[in-house]
């Protein structure tokens, strides 16, 4: 009786971390019940009889488990109540119209087509102009996440539980969010009275390693700045093996002897469709901000030194990555590793040619994403490495630059790393090849008190945060300094009971989208968001975080996007590489000036 009651415990929690449906539930616990009616029947008393109905049970239980797998749904536009449809809005396609979220205070459009879907023959082509449609497009759902490979429900549960320590139990998503090549939508936040107004754009560029990431997520979505008065803006984009293959077949097959590069023409063809319609949402086309965090911040900053994404964007804001190093420590390669890597993917799948890369489905060529998700010099959206540009003297695409990282980038990234004293020169090497010279290593380790394996997992973590994250921001700063480009750098170091300071965890705080009703964030975290949501906004509109013309300066937005009267904390625009600014809560107060944590890691990583 206890076996049986403990499997069923354990059946019922792996449904939970599955999400299976409520259905399966029902007859798994109808499966229990029948047990417990069965075990008392005097046939299952007798010898093993009652091995055998528990055996027959826990078959039953696992078919109930299997044909109640969540069915694929698309991500509704908001979790929860709305307020209706907004009104039609016509754009160079034609007209759509989207929901308003339940306060009535945000609209939201969802699944925007701005290219032709890349299937079939367009699969690793330059996006195409979208088709237009007739009627009016209902855009209440995100389109399917771009290709990817997935761990499945149950690990991302898990990592809910154990990373991000605020998984909640809820009958509202138990379904599987659909995954497609055809993933070239956008999706537009705006307050809801945009009427007569030339509102301040951000374009976001979501994360992931240029593997994984979809739209929709929470931390990073576009309702904390549209209640403050900012029309947001992000896309899907071609990943991994489908974004950022390179081949020599393709690069002649292109009429501008571009391949490898398909994820970043993504985002400009997105670029471009903000600049042709967002005025029909209210939106300033001349006053365009490009954002992303992780992967997508190491776009923006490509697209800072993309000749082709000149003019479609006026400033830039990069979090917690950039490929503005000499040596990229991650999502950049050079072309002629992309273009081995594309000989290798032949010889992989056994194809002899790109009609036979073509015919593969996309769910036997997502395989081959890890090999093949790297931003690279194709020649055409970027002519030199950004590194390469800045030392020929050509300017950044940006007037103004927001950027920073937080102070422990690299633990989500080390979790199962067994770090130890006696290993730590070894990895140490093995972590520094190829993006820092060799003699270096000798200088970096010098700097640390090596004394047992907790000294020595502290200090890896700090010199891999500042080797995979803070040195590439360090580089972009030097480099607008040069340039003349107002730059204003950050360095997060807020705890709290969710991510704190590592990787990501600063976007709930600058999206201005902490949930109200969790536990996991205190009022002290609440007004350091207010205040990055205010310099974010301010910056969106003005290029100064100190500054807005559309409301009183000095002045703090709320969570809710309302003006609430306390001073604005000043943010200096940095004057050299030695300082930045340091966003967290201590002795009560929120953003201070403070030397540079790491400087004297960069200078050996140099």
């Amino acid at each position: 009786m206890i076996l049986m009651i403990i499997l069923t415990l354990l059946l019922l929690a792996v449904m939970e971390l599955n999400k299976n449906t409520l259905t399966g539930w029902v007859l798994v616990l109808c499966a229990f019940a029948c047990f417990l009616f069965l075990r008392k029947k005097p046939w299952f008393q007798e010898g093993h009889h009652i091995h055998l109905l528990r055996l027959m049970v826990s078959a039953v239980m696992l078919v109930c488990f299997a044909i109640s797998q969540p069915p694929v749904k698309a991500v509704p536009a908001f979790d929860g109540e709305t307020s209706g449809a907004t009104d039609v809005v016509t754009v160079k396609q034609g007209q759509l119209t989207g929901v308003k979220s339940k306060d009535g205070t945000v609209e939201l459009f969802t699944g925007i087509p701005y290219a032709k879907p890349p299937v079939g023959d367009l699969r690793w082509k330059e996006p195409q102009e979208p088709d237009a449609w007739e009627g009016v497009r209902t855009c209440d759902a995100y389109a399917p996440m771009s290709m990817q490979t997935s761990n499945g429900r149950i690990v991302d549960s898990l990592s809910q539980i154990i990373g991000y320590h605020d998984y909640r139990i809820s009958l509202k998503d138990n379904y599987q969010a659909p995954m497609s090549e055809d993933s070239l939508y956008l999706n537009i936040w705006r307050p809801s009275e945009t009427e007569g107004k030339k509102l301040p754009v951000v374009v976001y560029i979501h994360g992931g390693s240029l593997m994984t990431g979809q739209p929709w997520y929470a931390d990073y979505a576009g309702t904390g700045l549209a209640k403050a008065g900012v029309i947001t803006v992000n896309m899907g984009y071609r990943l991994g093996v489908f974004g950022f293959y390179g081949s020599e077949e393709l690069q002649k097959e292109s009429e501008n002897g571009t391949t490898g590069n398909y994820g970043l023409l993504d985002q400009i063809q997105a670029l471009k469709w903000v600049q042709e319609n967002i005025a029909a949402f209210g939106g300033d086309p001349d006053n365009v901000t490009l954002a992303g965090e992780s992967a997508g911040s190491a776009c923006v900053s490509a697209l800072c030194a993309s000749p082709l994404a000149k003019g479609l964007f006026r400033r830039a804001i990069m979090e917690s990555s950039t490929v503005a190093a000499e040596y990229p420590a991650h999502s950049f390669r050079l072309f002629e590793d992309t273009l081995q890597a594309g000989k290798d993917l032949y010889s992989e799948t056994g194809k002899s040619d790109l009609a036979g890369l073509r015919s593969l489905s996309s769910e036997e060529l997502v395989k081959y994403t890890k090999d093949n998700h790297h931003i690279t010099i194709d020649g055409y959206v970027l002519n030199k490495t950004p590194y390469e540009s800045a030392l020929a003297g050509e300017k950044l695409n940006a007037e103004e630059i927001l950027h920073g990282y937080n102070k422990t980038e690299s633990k989500a990234f080390m979790l199962f790393d067994k770090i130890n004293k006696n290993n730590f020169h070894e990895k140490l090497v093995e972590n520094c090849k190829g993006l820092v010279p060799d003699e270096s290593v000798e200088q970096i380790e010098a700097q640390y008190d090596i004394t047992d394996d907790k000294s020595a997992k502290a200090a890896m973590e700090e010199i891999l945060t500042g080797l995979w994250f803070g040195y590439g921001h360090y580089c972009l700063s030097a480099q607008a300094l040069e340039q003349d480009i107002p730059v204003y750098e950050y360095y997060f170091t807020q705890e709290n009971g969710r991510l704190g300071s590592w990787h990501s965890g600063e976007e709930v705080y600058c999206y201005g989208n902490i949930p109200d009703d969790s536990k996991l964030y205190t009022e002290e975290d609440r007004k350091l968001s207010s205040i990055m949501l205010t310099y974010w906004r301010n910056f969106a509109e003005t290029g100064d975080p100190n500054r807005s013309i559309s409301a009183e300066d000095g002045t703090v937005f709320d969570r809710y996007g309302n003006w609430n009267g306390e001073k604005l904390p000043g943010w200096e625009p940095l004057k050299d590489t030695e300082h930045t600014t340091n966003f967290g809560a201590k002795d009560g107060t929120y953003v201070r000036q403070i030397d540079e944590p790491l400087l004297s890691l960069y200078r050996a990583f140099q």
